[in-house]
């Protein structure tokens, strides 16, 4: 996570969802401009250690240089690193490039507003499917899942 001036974590790698749910609930909200760059770049560095299967964001604003975020997009991209972005609300200039990171980076992009908890953690849900078991565990779970989950899986066939 990053927050508040130039403060960007990253935690040890968890495998449980009540280790996520413990590790994101002591995170809480400073002002600062989005650090997306430094995640992206996190990502890729992690990625040259040990397989990464998928990056998932989740954020409301983007305050950075579009070109360079896409540039990094593309770069998991081609590392085979899907990045799923969820967007939180209707900021327009995020959209624009959420949507294009997730298309250069082979993933995927949906947003979702505050009422929607439920819908974020079906979406969640069903990356950690295809993290796990890839294209074919994600349409097969889309499936019998439906709704927005055949929305994403639909946007990584195209």
């Amino acid at each position: 996570y990053y927050r508040g001036f130039s403060e960007c974590k990253a935690s040890r790698w968890l495998t449980t969802a009540p280790d996520l749910h413990r590790a994101m609930r002591a995170v809480s909200c400073l002002g600062g401009e989005t650090q997306i760059e430094r995640v992206l770049a996190h990502a890729i560095a992690e990625n040259q250690k040990q397989r990464v299967n998928a990056l998932v964001f989740v954020g409301d604003a983007m305050e950075e240089n579009v070109d360079r975020l896409c540039q990094l997009a593309g770069e998991l991209g081609l590392k085979g690193v899907p990045i799923f972005l969820f967007h939180e609300g209707h900021h327009p200039i995020a959209a624009r490039a959420f949507q294009q990171m997730a298309k250069l980076s082979r993933g995927a992009y949906l947003r979702f507003d505050l009422a929607s908890a439920d819908r974020l953690k079906d979406l969640l849900g069903a990356v950690a499917v295809y993290a796990a078991g890839g294209y074919r565990a994600l349409a097969a779970y889309g499936e019998k899942k439906g709704g927005e989950i055949l929305r994403l899986t639909s946007q990584l066939r195209g």
